[in-house]
């Protein structure tokens, strides 16, 4: 694979729109070069798409995905983003578990309910 993509190419190899791309560009988190009005999207720029969809998936907001990418150019490199992703991966778990406790009690309620109201309909059809 060649080390220069244009914006179609990461577009279908990521399955995103190009103007997602573009959006992504506008918010600093990729930075292509131009030849005319083409954009030229180096290795670097594929690499931090990929982040960045990783991270969107993962629920991180473009602001803390941006961040991260940031730890990579910093003096502690590699090693201080990965600290970091460790520590927003465990709060990010967090976050989820709680999520999924209160989905589980509302799903239990939900259950409840749908077996009264069963019971109230089978009670009236055995009266009626």
């Amino acid at each position: 694979m060649s080390d220069l993509y244009s914006i179609g190419d990461l577009s279908r190899e990521f399955g995103v729109t190009t103007r997602t791309i573009r959006f992504y560009e506008d918010q600093g988190l990729l930075s292509p070069t131009r030849n005319g009005q083409n954009r030229i999207y180096q290795a670097r720029d594929r690499v931090r798409l990929k982040l960045i969809l990783r991270g969107k998936r993962l629920g991180f907001s473009l602001k803390e995905i941006n961040k991260l990418i940031a730890l990579y150019d910093a003096p502690e490199g590699e090693a201080g983003q990965l600290r970091s992703f460790i520590e927003k991966i465990r709060a990010r778990r967090t976050e989820l578990l709680e999520q999924k406790d209160d989905i589980e009690q509302v799903l239990d309620e939900l259950d409840t309910l749908e077996g009264r109201c069963t019971d109230l309909l089978e009670a009236q059809r055995d009266v009626g």
